[in-house]
């Protein structure tokens, strides 16, 4: 409804590959206007690090993809006035596939990492030990962390994206599935190693008081998409558990059936817990 002539249009949203070529293309090529003439059809993924102080926009690099040499050429002129680096590349459905790939790569190597824990509870290791000995490397390798799952609007999302629309084209994509099975089952791993511990001090999940620190999905912001420590209270609280939580930049927590209470993280509350999850 608002397309003329003349205009630029860039789409940013992490989607499945063929999005721009598929979708927008003919909705916008409806009215007569020619792409490439008329108007410029482009995508160029955003990649954004909420709290991340040391990479500002102006610093990460810009890929951008568009539906002609033209539109490309439009988007790259655009960037290029706020960003410091413009990577120019052949089709909108390349530049969608690289920020798929960006997060695929983060989702596999979190899944190894998990998985990587977990095998090294049943061999008695260490794996943070593990993991900073292998670190040691200077070239070929990168370390990943373990944790609770994966959290926030892209990373347990946006493999999806590209599974499905591999499957559309009679592809399975099975390392994306596997690592998501992987990523999701680490809330019940939290509880497993919560009812062990428990357990070594002869106390019982059931009517339990646990001290969750920190519910958003990750350090620094209040962003409670897809953040694992949901599952984690979620299912401590079937189990008969007392939470309460503590996050500073989570006011209040109010989430399919959650409703806690939120405290400061101050000694006297720290001991009144039977156990503390950070």
């Amino acid at each position: 409804r608002r397309l003329r002539a003349g205009q630029l249009i860039v789409l940013e949203s992490t989607t499945y590959p063929g999005t721009t070529e598929e979708m927008l293309l003919p909705m916008f090529a409806e009215g007569g206007l020619k792409v490439g003439c008329d108007f410029f059809l482009a995508f160029s993924p955003e990649r954004i690090d909420p709290g991340n102080e040391q990479f500002k926009v102006r610093d990460i690099p810009k890929v951008v993809g568009g539906i002609s040499p033209e539109c490309t050429r439009m988007t790259a002129l655009l960037y290029s006035q706020i960003v410091s680096r413009v990577l120019e590349v052949s089709s909108p459905t390349v530049a969608e596939l690289a920020k798929l790939y960006e997060n695929t790569f983060r989702s596999v190597n979190i899944a190894l990492a998990n998985e990587f824990a977990l095998m090294c509870r049943y061999l008695d290791a260490s794996v943070w030990e593990v993991i900073e000995a292998a670190a040691t490397k200077p070239f070929g390798f990168m370390p990943f962390a373990p944790g609770p799952g994966i959290g926030g609007h892209c990373i347990p999302i946006d493999p999806i994206y590209l599974s499905w629309k591999l499957r559309l084209n009679g592809y399975e994509a099975r390392f994306i599935a596997l690592a998501d099975d992987i990523n999701r089952s680490m809330p019940h791993q939290v509880i497993n190693l919560l009812m062990d511990g428990l357990n070594a001090r002869k106390k019982c999940l059931n009517g339990a008081h646990v001290l969750i620190v920190g519910v958003a999905y990750k350090r620094g912001v209040g962003d409670l998409r897809e953040s694992p420590a949901l599952d984690v209270m979620k299912e401590l609280q079937q189990k008969g558990a007392h939470l309460v939580y503590a996050d500073p930049f989570v006011t209040t927590l109010t989430h399919e059936g959650l409703d806690l209470p939120r405290v400061n993280l101050d000694p006297d509350i720290v001991r009144r817990q039977d156990a503390v999850v950070i």
